[in-house]
């Protein structure tokens, strides 16, 4: 199962969300846990908030869905985003908001927060045995 463009849509890669839903409803998982949310995304499409891809892809690496989590995801997803885009403003905002569930990024190189989100990112998401 891939989740590239689940993933490049989330983290600000040239991938619109119309192919990220489409990803995750071409490839489903078994898991009945994941059930109701391609059921969602069956109905609602594109429109459905990020935070539902970021949950369902909770799920499908073998996590807890919870809140903490998907504000994790998200959050992480935006800095890098707004980090690859050298976009000083909402970075600044994004840290600072978001700063109890990014206190362990390392945010004392500018250049490399990009980097360091994303790899957080996928450490979030490496699926648990």
């Amino acid at each position: 199962m891939g989740f590239a463009s689940v993933d490049g849509y989330l983290l600000g890669d040239p991938i619109s969300k119309e192919d990220a839903v489409a990803e995750f409803l071409a490839t489903r998982s078994s898991d009945p846990a994941a059930a109701p949310f391609y059921r969602a995304l069956e109905a609602v499409g594109a429109r459905a908030a990020d935070e539902a891809l970021i949950a369902l892809r909770l799920v499908l690496a073998k996590r807890e869905p919870s809140d903490a989590g998907v504000k994790r995801i998200r959050a992480l997803a935006a800095v890098a985003k707004a980090a690859a885009g050298r976009d000083r403003a909402a970075l600044a905002k994004l840290l600072k908001r978001d700063a109890a569930v990014l206190a362990d990024l390392d945010t004392s190189d500018p250049p490399s927060i990009a980097g360091a989100a994303r790899s957080a990112y996928a450490r979030e998401l490496a699926q648990e045995a």
